[in-house]
């Protein structure tokens, strides 16, 4: 069994693993880089207008035989619905395979529609926590992981007598933590090989606040707001807003959520216990923004738009009750907000990567409210593990190489993980593992 990382080893963003056996071969992930090489902003329209041939040639694509054409002895596994871990998938085959869960396909599916991409799975293979799958002479394992993404996961790849056990993006933290405790005590240990993530290895060497901590910190807040609360948030990252609903209902808060966060809760009920518009949680009201009705309309998707009318909350009625409404917002939405009432002596919650505020139109939103007399507070927590987690994670591996991987601080390894030994490797270098 050999591997590649085509994109990871120097950076966050972009996964991209490639393993290979005598005849059959897996991709694990296929990423979106979040940054160029000389570590700008990577912005992904500039790229539309090129072919397959030309992105390979530039480095955007990795040089990688049946994703781009029809192989049968190639397969794509993706571990969550993060743009950095799925992003490029328009660019592959339509008969190649795409290992995925089920919940991670609805995810993708709905961001579709709501933001206008062709992320279209043609061949879909779901797969299932803890239960192996075979590919050629391949196995995979699926484990779930608590991570911001809903539906995230590890694997244990196997061939040739070979092991491979490839992190993805995971945490402690959350509120799946119980899924890293299963994991640690059903996983095969001494693993040949684990790739490990270290989005955070370069952040303050502390532990980050859980996911529980978080909803005592809104609760605490909504009880001395004496305005509305805005909170700046992922629409996907279903831990944080299972947090705020939980705080609104403990503060006898109403919570109104755009149409599209409710159609993304209303899909992943199904596969958990999460809360959406409905009458069993009379809290959830539903706001239409102006920009995003038209866009879904016009595109013909009215069901979507319309299957929560029921709940639906107006600018005036949140307006009315200012001072009882706690409201997701996003900056496409500045113009729905710029005749609500109550954003004076209102708090602005951002509950984000503070990365993202350097985006034009983040700040330009951010600055909006605050000039409307907003006080602008912070509450977050990463959606990565901290140090003691990814120690953790060495510990039930026991692996015999760790290899860095989602991180711009691989070289940190080594003073972190002591006893254990890191292979430093780099983009595109060919592991042979005999």
């Amino acid at each position: 069994m050999n591997f590649k990382i085509h994109r990871g080893t120097k950076e966050i963003g972009g996964s991209c693993v490639e393993i290979w056996s005598k005849s059959t071969r897996v991709v694990v992930d296929f990423g979106m880089p979040l940054v160029n090489p000389d570590k700008t902003q990577f912005d992904s329209r500039t790229i539309k207008n090129f072919s397959v041939k030309e992105l390979i040639s530039k480095g955007v694509l990795p040089d990688i035989k049946g994703l781009y054409e029809k192989l049968e002895n190639t397969a794509l596994i993706l571990s969550h619905a993060h743009q950095d871990h799925f992003g490029l998938i328009k660019y592959v085959d339509e008969n190649c395979k795409i290992y995925l869960g089920k919940a991670t396909q609805e995810l993708i599916k709905i961001a579709n529609i709501f933001t206008n991409q062709d992320w279209k799975i043609s061949n879909n293979q779901h797969f299932e926590s803890g239960k192996p799958f075979v590919f050629g002479d391949i196995e995979i394992t699926p484990y779930l992981m608590d991570h911001s993404a809903f539906d995230a996961y590890a694997f244990l790849i196997k061939a040739d007598g070979k092991s491979l056990f490839y992190s993805g993006a995971f945490r402690v933290h959350g509120r799946k933590t119980k899924a890293f405790d299963w994991f640690s005590y059903n996983i095969e240990k001494n693993v040949d090989y684990l790739l490990l993530e270290g989005t955070t290895i370069g952040r303050v060497n502390k532990s980050f606040p859980t996911e529980s901590e978080i909803e005592t910190e809104f609760v605490n807040t909504f009880k001395t707001s004496k305005g509305i609360n805005l909170i700046y948030t992922s629409g996907q990252n279903i831990d944080r807003l299972v947090s705020i609903y939980r705080a609104c209902k403990r503060t006898e808060k109403t919570l109104a959520i755009d149409f599209y966060i409710a159609n993304v809760l209303k899909e992943l009920s199904e596969f958990g216990a999460i809360p959406y518009p409905s009458k069993n949680f009379p809290e959830i009201k539903v706001f239409f923004p102006y920009r995003l009705s038209r866009m879904i309309s016009n595109k013909g998707n009215e069901r979507l738009l319309y299957r929560f009318k029921d709940y639906k909350i107006t600018k005036e009625q949140i307006g009315e009750q200012f001072d009882k409404t706690v409201m997701i917002v996003r900056p496409s939405m500045l113009k729905d907000l710029e005749y609500i009432k109550g954003l004076e002596n209102g708090i602005f919650i951002y509950s984000m990567w503070d990365g993202y505020k350097k985006e034009k139109t983040t700040k330009r939103f951010i600055d909006f409210l605050v000039g409307k007399g907003m006080t602008e507070k912070r509450i977050h927590t990463s959606g990565h593990a901290d140090r003691d987690a990814l120690k953790r994670m060495v510990e039930v591996l026991k692996p015999k190489n760790l290899v860095p991987i989602h991180t711009f601080e691989g070289d940190e390894y080594e003073n972190i993980f002591t006893g254990t030994k890191v292979l430093r490797i780099n983009d595109n270098e060919v592991v042979i593992n005999n």
